[in-house]
């Protein structure tokens, strides 16, 4: 893994052994930035990253110049790992979160302009973190919500669906936010 654009671009990460991660590919990531760089000034977003991991896409964000990103996981290795790359690569705007991703979407006040998730692929849990990221309006109008899931799902009848991105067994579902 490498951090693939931004200030800290090339940068490896390299995540310690045994953490309960699978981090989205350099392929997929490279991807999703492609169509994020033409919608938005990542200066002026607040990104949410549920299942960060490794905090891969979290290093992405911030190292493109993200205004604000925060971390979730349950795992306190990763949470551990998140903040202490985040504090060596001098990521300030990085808040590293140990939480249960839908723990903290029930609890939290906090809207973003971009909210990205990468649950493990056997969760049964996609579809309740679309409710909850609708329900509680927690995307600022032209956001989105991007969903990484295996290609055995398909979720293109949740609300605000916009596109599906292929990248081998690795799927990217994005759904844009408008009007909330």
């Amino acid at each position: 893994m490498r951090i693939i654009s931004g200030l800290h671009k090339g940068y490896p990460i390299k995540a310690p052994k045994g953490l309960p991660t699978r981090p989205t590919t350099d392929r997929s990531k490279e991807g999703l930035f492609n169509i994020l760089c033409n919608w938005y000034d990542f200066e002026n977003c607040d990104v949410l990253d549920l299942y960060c991991g490794t905090g891969n896409i979290t290093y992405e964000f911030a190292s493109r110049g993200a205004k604000s990103v925060v971390s979730i996981d349950r795992h306190k290795p990763c949470v551990d790992f998140v903040k202490s790359q985040s504090a060596q690569l001098q990521m300030n705007q990085v808040q590293v979160v140990q939480s249960d991703a839908l723990d903290f979407l029930r609890a939290t006040p906090l809207k973003f302009d971009i909210v990205f998730a990468d649950p493990p692929f056997a969760t049964k849990d996609y579809e309740a973190l679309h409710g909850y990221i609708v329900s509680k309006n927690m995307v600022h109008d032209k956001g989105c919500f991007i969903m990484e899931h295996h290609s055995v799902h398909n979720f293109s009848h949740l609300a605000h669906f916009s596109q599906a991105r292929h990248y081998g067994q690795n799927v990217i579902s994005i759904y844009e936010i408008d009007g909330q």
